[in-house]
């Protein structure tokens, strides 16, 4: 439980529920996310590892590869760690000073907004075909 104590955390509250999200950084594709993993930012493991709490040694070769910064529920945590671990994937604790409670809601902001631009966008397709 320690590793949590540091990590960046949200409390996201909907109507009567309310989940708390933790900030990694991982190299993992979003098919071994669980269900409630949000991915807030990618960009190059060489970009993305400036994130992390602990510095991630990026050799030459890993430096384009792609990177996420990620919300994990608290109720997840376990599962999703082992499921990135498992397949040699970077699961790191973001850095709290660099991704504090004011960029987790701004990051999260922006993905509920570009998911709500997407879903209008689907609509108005299927409209007009």
């Amino acid at each position: 439980m320690r590793a949590t104590a540091i990590t960046p955390s949200i409390a996201v509250t909907i109507g009567q529920q309310m989940r708390l999200y933790h900030a990694f950084v991982t190299t993992a594709p979003t098919a071994f996310d669980a269900p409630s993993t949000m991915t807030l930012y990618v960009a190059s493991l060489a970009d993305v590892c400036g994130l992390a709490a602990d510095p991630i040694a990026v050799t030459t070769s890993q430096a384009n590869s792609r990177a996420r910064l990620v919300l994990v529920d608290a109720t997840e945590l376990a599962w999703q760690r082992a499921s990135y671990r498992e397949k040699r994937h970077i699961f790191a604790a973001a850095d709290p000073v660099l991704v504090g409670l004011n960029s987790l809601q701004h990051w999260l902001w922006q993905r509920l907004q570009a998911a709500i631009t997407d879903n209008c966008a689907d609509r108005t397709e299927a409209q007009s075909a």
